[in-house]
């Protein structure tokens, strides 16, 4: 979860409304028939999100000939966007845990297309250089040797973040007093663990699967006994009442649009590598069977 991919995630709404600001993306003139209203499509700075969404506005420009806006912002005003027709669909609603909290004040004005990955994951991890005798369970974290080598510290996320709240149960859970949850945010997170990476240090971390980190470093996730953290969660895209109706061929081609979890962890790493429009292009090229069906005969 989100995973690129991290500024605060307790903007209020009017950072969603301030659309010039948060355009990230401009519209491309159509080459075809298409849907005659614009499409905005929401996403928060994860790297999941943020691929998903900049390959399916391609492919509705390119194959649709549909007017696509991408509007970056975070993720309790994306929900109350989509809620309120500000953004007309968001493909990153992480259920049935991560973000309860959030879908629960929206849900009678939203509407479900699709899941866009299943299998997604809220998770401790640690660096596979740390023998599992010394931490294979959250549990071990009480012990005072590997307190000490861990500084007491668990690197965290944005404070506005459904795996924030999540860990900070999972510390009341595990009885974890001795500790802090170092709220920062994605970049934050990930600057720390490749400082630490490069060092060999010990350090603990909260992440998500799917996450371009796990190509580019060797961790593993620890157990969770308790499943403070959740179990395997998927990952939804939400529309707003009216969007089927406005935007058919896009509600369509949305509601069909389904991404292997490995093949989008390798896209993920591939835009990191690169740049998003490349990881884009290239997944593109490499999956015709896959586009096809998305996109149907409307493409």
């Amino acid at each position: 979860m989100f995973k690129s991919f991290s500024t605060t995630r307790r903007a209020t709404l009017t950072a969603t409304l301030g659309l010039a600001a948060a355009l990230v993306g401009g519209s491309v003139m159509p080459t075809m028939a298409q849907d005659a209203k614009t499409v905005k499509l929401g996403f928060a700075p994860w790297s999941d999100a943020e691929f998903v969404t900049k390959l399916a506005a391609k492919l509705m420009t390119d194959k649709l000939g549909q007017k696509v806006e991408l509007v970056q912002t975070d993720v309790a005003p994306l929900y109350q966007g989509v809620s309120r027709g500000d953004i007309d669909a968001m493909m990153m609603a992480w259920l049935p845990a991560t973000h309860a909290d959030y879908y629960d004040k929206v849900k009678n004005r939203v509407e479900t297309l699709g899941t866009v990955y299943d299998g997604a994951k809220l998770g401790w991890v640690v660096p596979t250089y740390i023998p599992e005798s010394e931490i294979a369970s959250i549990e071990d974290l009480k012990k005072p040797d590997v307190q000490k080598k861990l500084s007491g510290t668990i690197q965290g996320i944005d404070p506005g973040a459904g795996l924030t709240r999540l860990s900070q149960q999972a510390v009341k859970d595990y009885a974890l007093d001795d500790y802090k949850l170092q709220i920062s945010s994605e970049a934050g997170m990930l600057t720390t663990v490749d400082r630490a990476m490069r060092g060999e240090k010990w350090f603990v971390a909260t992440s998500w699967s799917p996450h371009w980190m796990f190509g580019k470093y060797k961790l593993r996730y620890i157990d969770d006994p308790k499943k403070s953290l959740g179990e395997a969660e998927h990952v939804d895209i939400l529309a707003s009442k009216d969007f089927k109706t406005e935007n058919p061929k896009a509600a369509e081609f949305l509601s069909r649009m389904k991404v292997p979890l490995d093949d989008l962890e390798a896209a993920m790493f591939n835009a990191q590598e690169t740049s998003y429009d490349e990881a884009v292009a290239k997944y593109i090229e490499d999956h015709p069977d896959q586009i096809k069906a998305w996109v149907g005969d409307e493409g």
